[in-house]
């Protein structure tokens, strides 16, 4: 339309009337003559890149989720007109690659600064294939849950994470692979609504999730390599008798020769005396 109008303003002086403009051009002029009664997005699009910045990799429905959080109530049709004219589209690719520069993690201070997940994978005696979701809270090394099904998606992992938000609390950040389970809706909008930060690392890097690694190489060890599970109910009673051991009876030599549990408790210990301080 901006075309046209620019078209017709370039001939009308040659036509004398913008009416013999659009005669000649075989234009209406309703149509040129219409001014728009649009409202201003300008903010609306300055807040759709804040968040395409912000999440390199979230398409529109996310988008559109994060402004209804927000209160914006525009229809979804204009504000992907929006996102489509600003650019900010996904484009597919085949080969997984980092979005943005990583810088090394430093150490947590304090219990639920960050916490570890990933999945294992085992079988029954029947050969029926079931998997193990485990966290691990990376400064006192505890296991808060280890969550056995045959069938864990997004929606299961936000289950865990609530329940153990009501035990616990929530961690300030998650450490991640890239697997679909962790790239699903459920568990970004999870972590969106409370402000927790998703540390997804580089693919095919599974040293930097360390701390996760370390331990699920110790739960196969000395748990699943060490048991014939008969059925899904007998995988998920040993399997929670082992993290209680690993919690309170295992000593670990990256907390100087103390259990998670007795760590943990040194930072229980310290509030009180940093109240009276």
């Amino acid at each position: 339309m901006e075309q046209r109008r620019t078209i017709v303003t370039e001939v009308e002086p040659t036509a004398g009337s913008q009416r013999q403009a659009c005669r000649w051009l075989g234009f209406h002029r309703s149509a040129v003559r219409y001014t728009t009664r649009r409202p201003d997005d300008t903010a609306l699009r300055q807040r759709l890149r804040e968040l395409a910045t912000a999440h390199p990799r979230w398409g529109s429905p996310l988008l559109i989720w994060c402004l209804r959080q927000e209160g914006v109530r525009d229809n979804h049709k204009r504000i992907r007109r929006l996102y489509r004219a600003e650019g900010l589209a996904v484009r597919r690719r085949r080969r997984k690659r980092r979005v943005q520069p990583r810088t090394p993690r430093p150490a947590p201070l304090t219990p639920n600064e960050r916490w570890s997940m990933d999945f294992v994978r085992d079988t029954l005696a029947e050969g029926r294939v079931f998997r193990a979701l485990t966290l691990v809270d990376d400064c006192t090394r505890e296991c808060p849950a280890i969550e056995v099904g045959t069938s864990l998606g997004g929606t299961a992992v936000v289950a865990v994470l609530e329940r153990l938000a009501l035990i616990r609390g929530r961690p300030s950040a998650l450490v991640l692979d890239n697997g679909p389970e962790f790239q699903s809706r459920a568990l970004h909008r999870w972590a969106y609504t409370h402000g927790v930060q998703l540390d997804f690392i580089d693919p095919g890097k599974p040293v930097q999730n360390c701390f996760i690694e370390s331990f699920n190489g110790r739960f196969r060890d000395e748990c699943l390599n060490q048991h014939w599970f008969l059925s899904l109910a007998d995988a998920r009673r040993i399997i929670e008798q082992w993290r209680t051991t690993y919690n309170t009876a295992r000593p670990h030599r990256g907390l100087d020769g103390r259990t998670p549990s007795a760590f943990a408790a040194l930072f229980t210990e310290a509030a009180p005396m940093q109240l009276s301080a």
